[in-house]
């Protein structure tokens, strides 16, 4: 009698066993797989916190561009601005270029401003960081020649349409000198195939 009220409980506890050991493995799949998933994303952090950091130093790399190519621009004489079309590998044109339809600016300067055989962007020595500076210069005309001859050029919205002082009531705009827009587009390659775009619009 005793021997058939005890045996049933030793197959009860093999299976109570096998439970708790399937529980253990399920718990420690998870944790291992937490594991992963967090050291992919402590990795994935840093790669993005590194090529922020290499973009910040392409844009600050392109600070150099346009403070060069503003200098370059005060070296020359109003005719060679106004009645040079474009100097090749000076960096400038006197008409305004931009990028056709969907174009994207690193297209465009691929294939149209830094093409063979007369490229019009000027490129720099690479820094300390390992950017290289490269700008070009557009002034922004529709057309080479003198802006006071008919040319259109882009000016400033405060410049008068009259040339005399005679002003309506409520006129508030001032005569003032016309000045010529230029715009100054630097493309900076840094290390990691970064590559960043500022452009700085200057008049003079």
């Amino acid at each position: 009698m005793l021997n058939r009220r005890y045996s049933p409980r030793l197959p009860r506890r093999s299976r109570q066993g096998g439970i708790v050991l399937f529980i253990a493995l399920i718990v420690l799949v998870m944790m291992t797989l937490a594991g992963i998933s967090l050291m992919r994303s402590t990795f994935t952090g840093n790669l993005i916190a590194g090529n922020l950091a290499f973009q910040q130093s392409a844009v600050g790399s392109a600070d150099r561009g346009v403070e060069t190519a503003i200098a370059w621009l005060q070296a020359q004489t109003p005719t060679t601005l106004f009645n040079t079309r474009t100097v090749a590998g000076s960096n400038y044109s006197a008409i305004r270029g931009d990028p056709a339809g969907t174009q994207s600016w690193d297209d465009y300067w691929t294939t149209v401003l830094a093409a063979a055989p007369t490229p019009l962007v000027n490129t720099l020595a690479a820094d300390g960081a390992g950017n290289t500076v490269s700008y070009v210069i557009h002034r922004l005309c529709n057309a080479q020649g003198d802006p006071s001859s008919g040319v259109g050029c882009d000016v400033s919205p405060l410049v008068a349409a009259s040339s005399t002082s005679s002003k309506g009531s409520g006129v508030v705009s001032l005569l003032q000198t016309s000045q010529v827009y230029y715009r100054i587009t630097v493309r900076t390659v840094g290390p990691r195939n970064t590559v960043s775009f500022v452009q700085a619009v200057i008049a003079m």
